[in-house]
Order: C-alpha cells, then sequence, then structure tokens
C-alpha cells in the first residue's frame, strides 16, 4: 500500500469505528471496495476485477458449507448479500462513473457479471438445499483451495494457465508466469482454518458479515496477520472504544509502521543485497554487509505493514494479534520463529505440526524421537516455504529452517543435559546468549539468500563469496 492508500484507509477506518447500527455492514463494504482498489494492475487487465470478484465468491461458499444450519437463514444474511452484489455493481458500473483514481480500467461488459451472478446463485441455492455438509465435501474444499493457492504460486502452472487463457482470447500470452492475486495467501489461510474447525466441530456460529468482514477484513488483507476467527467476531460484536488512549494507541502503532516501512526499510532497499549487488561484490565484507541491510530491510518491511495493520484496526475497535516480537535478537531458531510472523507459525502449529506428530506418535510401529523431530520440523518448514511460492529456491529455504531446527533442538538436549550439572554464573549465561543470538541472526541473514536471488546457484556462489572462496 502507498502512503496515499494508507491515509485514505486510515480515514475511513475512524469513520466506520465511530459508526454504532450498520457497523458491521459499512466494514464488509469498505472491505469488499478496498479488494478491488488495493488489487495490483496486470495484463490482462479484467483480472483486477475478476481476481477480487472470485475472493467473494470463494469466501461466500466457504461460509455456506462451514456455518451451521441457524446460522445460514436469509433473514439474517440477506443484509450482507446486498451489500456484496451491491459492491460488484458498483465496480462494474465504474464503466460510466469514470473514478479512475478509484479502479482505473475498463470493467467487464454487463453480461458477463449477470451471467456469473446466475453461475453465483445457482451454485449457492443448490448448496443451500443440501443442508449439512458432511465431511468429504469439506475435505474437497480443502484440497480445491490447497491445489488453486499452489497453482497461483507456481510459476510454471501460470504460464501454462495464461497460453490456454491467451488462446481462447485470440491473444499471445507473452509468457506471464505471476499472478498479483491480492491477499489470496491470508485468504485461503483464513479458509482452511474455518474448515478445519469445522471438521473438528469447533466452529463457533458466525452470521455471513462477520465471516466475510473475517476473511477480508482490509487492514489485514495485503500482509496479515492472520486471526482466528472467534478471536475476530468476538472483537468486532464488542469494539474497543475509539476514545483518547484508542487515538494515541491507534496513532502510534500506524506512525511506527509508517517510519518502519517508508523510512528505515525504503532506506535499507538501496544497498540490500539482489542479483546484481551480488555479482558485482568484490569483497566479502561488502557482501555480508548487503545481506545484513536485506535482513533489515526484510523485517522493516513486514514488520511496518503489521505495525500500519494493528493500527488501523484499532481504529476500528479491533485488536490484531501481534506477528513480530524482536525476532533477530533471540538467542536460537526456535525463539526466532516463535517470534517472527508468530500468526502464520501459529497457524502452521496448530493444523500441520502437532497432528503430524501426534500421529507419528501413535504408529503402531514407534518412531524414534530424532526422526520425529527431523521430519515434522523439515516438513513444517518445507510448508511454509511453499506457501511463500512454489520454486526452487523457496524449498531450499525452507529446508534451511527445518534442518537448522533440528540441528539446534539437538543441540539444546545434548547442551542441556551436559550443562546443567554445573551452575553458570550470569556473565557466562549473557555471553553464550549474545553468541546465540549472533549465530541464529547470521544462520537467518544467509537463509534470506534463496528470497534475494533469483536461483540456487546464484545462492550458492553468494554464500561462497560470503565465505571469502570465490
Amino acid at each position: 500500500m502507498s502512503l496515499f492508500e494508507i491515509a485514505i484507509l486510515a480515514c475511513i477506518a475512524a469513520l466506520v469505528g465511530w459508526l454504532g447500527n450498520g457497523r458491521k455492514l459499512a466494514l464488509l463494504a469498505v472491505s469488499a471496495l478496498a479488494l478491488y482498489w488495493l488489487q495490483p494492475h496486470q495484463e490482462p487487465v479484467n483480472l483486477m476485477f475478476w481476481l477480487p470478484t472470485l475472493t467473494v465468491f470463494v469466501t461466500v461458499l466457504s461460509w455456506l458449507i462451514t456455518a451451521k444450519s441457524e446460522s445460514r437463514g436469509w433473514k439474517e444474511n440477506r443484509a450482507a448479500v446486498t451489500v456484496l452484489m451491491g459492491v460488484i455493481a458498483f465496480v462494474d458500473l465504474n464503466r460510466f462513473f469514470q473514478f479512475e483514481w478509484f479502479f482505473p480500467i475498463e470493467t467487464p461488459r454487463i453480461q458477463w457479471i449477470g451471467l456469473a451472478f446466475l453461475f453465483v446463485l445457482i451454485i449457492l441455492f443448490t448448496l443451500t438445499r443440501l443442508g449439512k455438509f458432511n465431511r468429504l465435501i469439506l475435505t474437497l474444499a480443502v484440497v480445491g483451495l490447497v491445489g488453486l493457492l499452489l497453482a497461483i504460486k507456481s510459476p510454471s502452472a501460470l504460464t501454462w494457465l495464461f497460453e490456454i487463457i491467451a488462446t481462447l482470447r485470440g491473444k499471445y500470452s507473452g509468457g506471464q508466469s505471476t499472478l498479483a492475486w491480492l491477499g489470496f495467501s491470508y485468504v485461503a489461510f483464513r479458509l482452511l482454518h474455518t474448515i478445519f474447525d469445522r471438521i473438528a466441530g469447533r466452529l463457533p456460529s458466525v452470521s455471513l458479515a462477520e465471516y466475510v468482514n473475517y476473511v477480508i477484513f482490509f487492514p489485514a488483507i495485503t500482509a496479515g496477520p492472520i486471526d482466528r476467527v472467534e478471536r475476530f467476531v468476538a472483537g468486532l460484536n464488542s469494539p474497543l472504544p475509539l476514545d483518547a488512549g484508542g487515538w494515541l494507541d491507534a496513532g502510534q502503532r500506524i506512525f511506527i509502521g509508517l517510519f518502519k516501512k517508508f523510512v528505515v526499510a525504503d532506506a535499507l532497499a538501496w544497498i540490500a543485497l539482489n542479483e546484481t549487488f551480488a555479482r558485482d561484490a568484490r569483497s566479502s565484507i561488502w557482501l555480508w554487509t548487503l545481506l545484513y541491510a536485506y535482513s533489515l530491510r526484510i523485517y522493516f518491511d513486514f514488520s511496518g505493514y503489521t505495525d500500519i495493520a494493528i493500527g488501523l484496526g484499532r481504529l476500528l475497535g479491533i485488536r490484531l494479534p501481534e506477528n513480530f516480537d524482536s525476532p533477530y535478537i533471540k538467542p536460537n531458531l526456535t525463539q526466532f520463529w516463535n517470534s517472527w510472523h508468530i500468526t502464520l507459525t501459529q497457524w502452521f502449529r496448530s493444523y500441520f505440526f502437532n497432528p503430524l506428530a501426534r500421529a507419528m506418535r501413535s504408529t503402531p510401529k514407534p518412531v524414534s524421537p530424532w526422526m520425529m523431530i527431523l521430519f515434522s520440523q523439515a516438513t513444517t518448514m518445507l510448508l511454509i516455504g511453499l506457501w511463500h511460492g512454489v520454486t526452487t529456491n523457496y524449498i531450499l529455504w525452507g529446508l534451511w529452517h527445518g534442518c537448522g531446527l533440528f540441528i539446534q533442538n539437538r543441540w539444546s538436549e545434548f547442551a542441556r543435559a551436559r550443562l546443567s550439572l554445573h551452575a553458570i554464573p550470569a556473565s557466562g549465561q549473557r555471553g553464550l546468549q549474545c553468541i546465540g543470538t549472533f549465530l541464529t541472526f547470521n544462520f537467518v541473514s544467509l537463509g534470506w539468500l534463496f528470497f534475494a536471488l533469483p536461483s540456487p546457484e546464484s545462492a550458492w556462489n553468494a554464500m561462497l563469496k560470503l565465505a571469502g572462496v570465490l
């Protein structure tokens, strides 16, 4: 988001935060409009309309299959349906309004929108006739969401898809291999959270307006954090007052976030590691400087956006969860991952790591503890890498951290068994903490090579330069 967009959204958040009756529907309308307004420009241009519309449709569909029967009544949810359909129609009719500052492209013809609405209504009507949704349908929904997420994260799959679309349109695809689908990585994980909890029988009863607000909440749509639906809905129904303390709290977080992103991170971008700098660097010391600048930049950029999201949420009376807790000063890799992108780590811990560990412990043939730790940590971090993108670099980054966590776990067990026999003075403990922090920061920084550079070969060559070999 740009400074202008953040300023506009902050003003809107403050206005919506003051509302009493109609607050949920106003927030729903603003969040839906923000999906279109913040959608990045791309070709073909109609994707700027269809991708946000598909986000709304998938979200409504997910609510329908996860909501309890008492929550799916038409009377309780018709206002939310009207708002969502009204927003989509308004955006499409922008061809006549010509608000180019809001939506600067020509939207699809109205007959295509009508056909899309008819198709969606048929699907929704058919599903409502089914009544309860069994485990098979919910599992298929999980598979569909994961498959869609992997497809849009895979450059090869996207190239193939764009070639098919271009052939149908009688145009050249241009070899396009990226898709800028605003916030879908976060949307998918919020939807998966509700489906998993529905399968487990612990999903609370929520209305359509509450559910869609949770999924596309505009402060958190671009960079998280990933909240839990019960926590978010509780804040939505019992908002914090926007009094003097609330204004101060929100203002501080937004200011801190703006400073981190637009001052510190953007300044570091001038010297942060990239492919050109890595190739032209003549000394390992200078390359380490570039790498450290990249490490700090990615932290201040990401945590800055998180602070802005938390501040905007506070203007709306909703306290979003924290996503960072000084990760670069943690003394080991486990504590780093408990402090970096906290909500994503907690999501994987709840829905993958813990179930996998329980399954491995309950197998008829016992699995050795070290093998269980290695497999569960490596696969979890591999999936976190794939969440960023289905590329070799992200896979290697995930395995880098998975192996690092395993080594750190084994070392901690080894050291605990021996150092616990001897009393270590406070100065010695502080020294060990400093050494651990130094090693952890450098290990994490080396891992960022797979983010900063375009290929495994370039990352490997950079590692050799850092070691003074090249």
